[in-house]
């Protein structure tokens, strides 16, 4: 039976994050932290790190940490749901990455751990030699998976291509819904670099910031998409996506019990209104990543490749 959340969980600990230069020409989330040094940002981002597998895993949930290396160079290593994804079916997708230095962040070793824990890999789908072309689509970054329904949700991009998202779709026999999701910056609207800072699906529910989707036939479409299969829409606005609102989770802790997972930044700027329509649905989790989110510009569910992969007999 397909389900859309799991209990494992793959984080990859910093060694070496910082600010990526090559990532900031779109990603509008990133800041500048004054008067910290590199080093200073990265032990501050694994003091962040450390303790959100903590909280996650008091909630039960199996938390697979892989060491980062410091090298090569992978500033971004953090996020690794943008180059790879694992599917119930035994799949593993590996992505092509907008950024050079993102691309030296798929690891073989990742495959061989998830191995020897007992996880069958069946087959991989290596879509990154469309990076040759300058064509891209990171991960679950840029798709928004509804595993139950077999729909995948994409805002296109510079890092997500619309023919790549629709072959994607086609291999993994998911129904592609596209759209544009945009932001205001410095007074223009400009597309947002990845469909899971301004959407997530759970099981029973979605948050969804529709006022990023401008054209109206598109927002219409979408949010018709998720209420046909039943999901309660939670509308967020776009000042809480910059808090990273829309950049959450769904896992699966112990006792088959599921929870939201966000940062406490996202939990903060939401209204009770709101955190009650999420609750009444499932827990929340949230975790203080202050430094990960405007370094990096992504949040908790950037964090988390989620593990759908059999397990042995």
């Amino acid at each position: 039976m397909k389900t859309q959340a799991t209990n494992t969980i793959l984080m990859i600990r910093p060694v070496a994050f910082r600010m990526n230069e090559q990532t900031a020409v779109n990603n509008y989330y990133q800041k500048v932290i004054d008067g910290l040094t590199s080093a200073n940002v990265n032990a501050k981002a694994q003091q962040e790190f450390d303790a959100f597998v903590e909280k996650l895993r008091a909630h039960g949930v199996n938390v697979l940490v892989v060491e980062d290396t410091l090298q090569p160079d992978t500033p971004d290593s953090i996020f690794p749901n943008n180059w790879i994804s694992f599917h119930q079916s035994g799949d593993v997708v590996l992505y092509p990455m907008f950024a050079e230095n993102r691309r030296l962040e798929r690891r073989e070793d990742v495959l061989d751990l998830l191995e020897e824990k007992g996880f069958v890999i069946e087959n991989v789908l290596d879509y990154t030699l469309a990076e040759e072309a300058n064509v891209f689509l990171e991960g679950t970054g840029s798709i928004i998976l509804d595993r139950v329904n077999e729909k995948a949700y994409c805002a296109l991009s510079p890092r997500a291509d619309e023919e790549l998202f629709i072959e994607f779709c086609e291999d993994m026999e998911y129904t592609p819904v596209i759209f544009t999701a945009f932001q205001t910056v410095d007074g223009a609207r400009k597309p947002i670099y990845h469909t899971n800072v301004m959407m997530c699906i759970a099981d029973t529910f979605a948050v969804i910031c529709a006022d990023c989707i401008d054209d109206k036939v598109e927002r219409k479409m979408v949010l018709e998409q998720l209420k046909q299969d039943g999901k309660e829409i939670i509308l967020i606005s776009e000042e809480q996506v910059n808090h990273f609102a829309g950049n959450m989770l769904q896992v699966v802790g112990a006792n088959q019990q599921k929870y939201l997972v966000m940062s406490s930044s996202a939990y903060q700027s939401l209204t009770p209104k709101q955190l009650e329509a999420i609750e009444k649905h499932n827990p929340i989790i949230h975790a203080s990543l202050d430094i990960i989110e405007a370094c990096g510009g992504g949040s908790a569910r950037c964090m988390m490749a989620e593990v759908f992969l059999p397990k042995e007999n």
